[in-house]
């Protein structure tokens, strides 16, 4: 039975994602399982300065830093070692707005899909700790109903530059000319947002991923929202230049990096299919040391030592 699941899954992903999607395409979907709060006449987060009292600060967007080194983000850790001052202070201004501390959010294209991706945490019995990864069940416990949750903002084909267009947006769910993104924001009201994009034009330099993704961040961080910005596993471009441009941004911003491309570089093949783009499967027991050869166990627990490492860093009190 196992290796039919393992094949009929990986259909299901080879087919959820699209390595080069058309930039001007228009795709609203229309998955009947989704489960959203309906559309109110509640307007889209605004400027937090109109929010909240004006005598309280807006959190600093990107600080300008030298550029790092060209493989500086190779040695970057996996899970954050430290929360910066910046982060807590963004996730305290949130919690002021109004965000929930019990929801995270999902930002991304078809490596993200609920399916595989994190749902595993809402359903006992179907993933594994085994003793060297029991500390994290205080934090699944936490954020329950936010790993299965179909997120407004994750889809495959998805980009940074699609995440903020109102002509990808789900009209059952998102106001008119509201972004996937504002919409996700708007409807799940997140203190911590995972933002993970793979997909790219493979045409485009890294420099139209750098202008997308810092606007994504901007929104992001305006609405009390802290954003944990990943890596990625591939190489299409050749040159690693958009994991580059993540580690850059990640250090400007002085946000949480979870650098899963470190995770996989000691599997075979770093976890990569024979495409260089989609990652081996096998199920999420992470005391299997057979399971744990293949790419998605990784995916899964590093995600959540990152949102671990997260959530501790911005509620445990600072020495």
């Amino acid at each position: 039975m196992g290796k039919y699941f393992i094949a009929a899954l990986t259909l299901v992903m080879l087919t959820a994602c699209s390595m080069q999607p058309a930039p001007t395409q228009i795709n609203h979907g229309t998955d009947e399982s989704f489960q959203f709060q309906p559309i109110t006449a509640l307007p889209t987060h605004t400027s937090i300065s109109h929010i909240i009292n004006t005598s309280t600060p807006e959190p600093r967007l990107a600080t300008p830093k030298p550029p790092l080194a060209k493989d500086a983000w190779m040695k970057m850790p996996v899970v954050p070692l430290d929360i910066s001052d910046r982060a807590r202070e963004i996730y305290e201004l949130g919690l002021e707005m109004g965000n929930d501390p019990t929801h995270f959010s999902i930002i991304g294209d078809c490596q993200n899909v609920s399916s595989y991706f994190l749902s595993t945490f809402d359903k006992p019995g179907d993933f594994s700790l085994g003793d060297k990864y029991s500390y994290l069940k205080p934090t699944i416990d936490y954020y329950q109903g936010s790993y299965s949750r179909v997120s407004l903002a994750v889809k495959g084909g998805f980009n940074a530059a699609a995440v903020l267009s109102p002509l990808r947006s789900n009209p059952k769910f998102c106001n008119p000319n509201e972004s996937p993104l504002d919409c996700e924001l708007r409807v799940w009201n997140p203190s911590i947002v995972i933002v993970s994009m793979e997909t790219w034009w493979s045409e485009k330099p890294a420099e139209e991923y750098d202008k997308y993704m810092r606007r994504l961040l901007d929104r992001i961080i305006e609405t009390g929202a802290v954003p944990i910005i990943a890596t990625k596993a591939d190489n299409l471009e050749g040159d690693h230049s958009i994991n580059a441009t993540i580690g850059q941004i990640a250090y400007e911003y002085d946000i949480p990096l979870w650098n899963f491309w470190a995770a996989l570089q000691s599997l075979s093949d770093h976890g990569l299919s024979g495409d260089g783009f989609h990652l081996t499967f096998a199920r999420n027991f992470f005391d299997d040391p057979v399971r744990m050869k293949s790419a998605w166990p990784w995916r899964n627990l590093t995600a959540l030592q990152t949102l671990d490492a997260v959530h501790r860093g911005l509620t445990e009190e600072q020495p």
